[in-house]
């Protein structure tokens, strides 16, 4: 596969609870050259969701159509729900050398690595603690402490795939894990790829596995 023009595509992955959505949608918002991928999904919208903006909301049988299709970039089973990215609309923004924004799980993010000729640059946002973490889960799912329960159980699976990624921040401050994306992005646009301090991240990565 080729892209002509210069659009990048970044990723975003997280824990659930750990911000990587909040985080993909200020990007979007208040830099104009991103543009998000929209998922494809058999969940259920929440209350403040909008299909076409948030997901394409639909059923089993739907999506089952565009796998077979082989529509998808990437797709996967998460908490009983499947998700997945088309090709066509992120291969025309790329073409047009835009930015293109992903919010998946570490599943997705390894099938988009696989694919050659894609200029893909990951992230991988840690939660400060597991206390703050069950308080946004808590926040997101009131009322619904099965849910939160099962999204604290599957914490440290997804955490172990911390070392799949370009770049992995914590997200102890909203603004602050912000900026230092955007900053990293940046460099990445004029050619500087940026290094971190993998001993740092380790050290995070084992007390949030403790």
């Amino acid at each position: 596969m080729r892209i002509e023009k210069s659009g990048k595509m970044f990723v975003l992955s997280s824990p659930s609870g750990a911000g990587k959505t909040t985080l993909t949608k200020k990007l979007a918002q208040e830099n104009k050259n991103f543009t998000i991928s929209i998922s494809h999904t058999t969940r259920k919208p929440r209350p403040n969701e909008i299909n076409g903006k948030d997901y394409y909301f639909v059923n089993q049988e739907e999506f089952d159509g565009l796998v077979k299709k082989n529509e998808f970039f990437e797709y996967a089973n998460i908490f009983n729900n499947c998700y997945g990215t088309l090709k066509k609309p992120v291969i025309q923004l790329l073409e047009k050398g835009k930015d293109v924004l992903f919010d998946i799980d570490w599943q997705g993010t390894k099938q988009l690595k696989e694919i050659k000729n894609l200029s893909i640059f990951t992230f991988f946002i840690l939660p400060p603690d597991l206390k703050i973490l069950k308080e946004r889960l808590l926040n997101r799912h009131a009322g619904n402490e099965n849910m939160v329960k099962e999204r604290m159980n599957k914490f440290h699976e997804e955490v172990s795939h911390w070392n799949e990624y370009d770049f992995i921040l914590v997200n102890d401050d909203l603004e602050v894990c912000y900026n230092d994306i955007l900053e990293i992005i940046k460099n990445i646009k004029i050619g500087k790829k940026p290094r971190q301090d993998l001993n740092i991240v380790k050290k995070k990565v084992s007390e949030l596995s403790k």
